[in-house]
Order: structure tokens, then sequence, then C-alpha cells
């Protein structure tokens, strides 16, 4: 997949939503190729939709809350969902637009969430973005789109994929380490550089992210990482960036948390 060179305009490209009086299908696709910076501004549909990155971070508000999802997951909005969103880099990425009724039916979550994507679902969307279907679709699309469905209504939701806080302290961390995310500081002293205890610290991220800060960080990690081997980075290099001593541990972490190493992802994005 051939990802679009990001603009040099220093505005932001404005992509406006598609309106439909109606959905063309009950399962609707749509995929897109996005420049860098591009804005999404706020609406809402009376449709359901998930969506999902070929390769990026999606980055989008919804809730009250932001969401950044990678590649092996996707994002779930309900209908009737207000949301906005900013790609920072360039991307490829999908939308499945669901109606109301069979969205409930086949009990797709009613709250907006990261749903863990399975190898099996990664495989048919890949294949829908090579191949899309051109309205009105065949049987065969229209089944392919339902057995999708019914593969999101079972996949665990993962809330968002690198949540936030509001937290004063625990919010002061979180910034400090998206802009040093080669930092390896114990919590210790992480801690005691924004005035809190270790253990403060910890009971803050397990109950406002839902996991240690340690997770967090290896998920800040690959975040960072992916833009950088879009942009022709070698594993290494990025490895260092990112605090790693050997290019190893940073794709065995890598591996971990996509189910893909660092060249396949890069492959994935060409």
């Amino acid at each position: 997949m051939q990802i679009s060179q990001p603009s040099m305009s220093p505005k932001p490209f404005i992509h406006q939503p598609i309106v439909f009086e109606q959905l063309p299908e009950p399962v609707f696709y749509l995929s897109r190729t996005m420049p860098c910076d591009t804005i999404y501004p706020p609406h809402i549909h009376r449709w359901g939709e998930f969506v999902y990155s070929f390769c990026g971070v999606l980055e989008l508000q919804a809730e009250g809350s932001l969401f950044r999802v990678p590649p092996n997951y996707g994002l779930w909005l309900p209908p009737e969902t207000e949301h906005k969103g900013l790609n920072r880099h360039a991307s490829i990425h999908c939308s499945l637009y669901i109606e109301p009724d069979l969205a409930a039916y086949k009990g797709l979550p009613t709250v907006t969430c990261a749903l863990t994507i399975n190898a099996m679902v990664r495989a048919m969307l890949n294949h829908l973005c090579l191949q899309p279907p051109q309205t009105p679709y065949t049987a065969d699309e229209s089944r392919l789109l339902e057995v999708i469905v019914d593969q999101l209504a079972v996949a665990p939701c993962a809330g968002s994929y690198l949540p936030t806080s509001d937290d004063p302290a625990l919010s002061k961390v979180l910034a400090y380490l998206e802009d040093h995310p080669g930092n390896n500081s114990p919590v210790r002293q992480l801690a005691e550089r924004f005035g809190t205890t270790e253990r403060t610290l910890a009971r803050k991220a397990q109950r406002d992210l839902g996991m240690p800060l340690s997770e967090w960080r290896q998920r800040l990690k690959v975040v960072q990482a992916m833009p950088m081997l879009q942009a022709g980075a070698t594993v290494e290099s990025v490895a260092l960036d990112l605090g790693y001593s050997t290019a190893s541990a940073f794709i065995a972490m890598f591996r971990r948390l996509l189910e893909m190493t660092p060249d396949e992802y890069r492959k994935n994005a060409e």
C-alpha cells in the first residue's frame, strides 16, 4: 500500500465527512489515503462506524476522551456519537459504516472503544483495501462484510490504546514522557521530578490508565516508532532514539505489542 507524500503546505488538510441520506449498504466499506495533518471536523452520523488504520495511529476524540489506536486495534464509534480526528502523519485507513439496527442486533458496544483485531479480521480488511467493493455489493461481498461485523461483536474491548489522565501529577509525567520517549528513568525518579511518590504515581496510573506506567511507556514507544519507520529510519536508529540499548530488545517489545516486527510493519506501510 502506497502512502501519499505529506503536503508541503503549512495549513492542515480539512477532510469533510461523508453525507448520506441513508447508507448505500447495511454495512458500507470506505477506504481513504490521507496526507499528514489531516483534520476531521466534529460531526455526528446516525450509523455506527468502525475505523481501522493499515499503518499509522488513529487519533480521534469522542465522548470527552482522546483515543489513539495503532494497527492490530480498531476504533468503534456507536451511532449518534460526535467525534473529530487528527492524522499527524500520512496514513491509509478504512471505515465500516453499520446501520444502527444491525449494530444493535449484532451486539456491538454502546460506548466508544478500541477493539482488539485478530489476524483473520486484519486479513479480510487488507483484502478489502486491495479490492474495495463497489455498490451494489455482490452477495459474496456482503457476506464478507457481515463476517467482519460478527468478529467485531466478539472482539475484546481495550478502551483507548494509549489513554490520558486529567490528574495534575500524572498528566505532567505522561506529557514529559511523550516529549522524551527515550527516557528510561525509573518510576521513582519520575515521581520525584513531579513532586509525588512512586506508590502514588503507580496507583494513579492503574486508576486512570488501567495499566502500569511501564506498560503505558512501552505503548508510547510503539506509537512513536511507527512514523519513524514509515519515514525510512533503520530499526537500529529507532531503537536507539527510543532508549533501547539493542535493536533486538526493541524488536521483541514491538512484536509483543503489535504482533508484527518493525520490518513487517514497514512493509505493510509501503
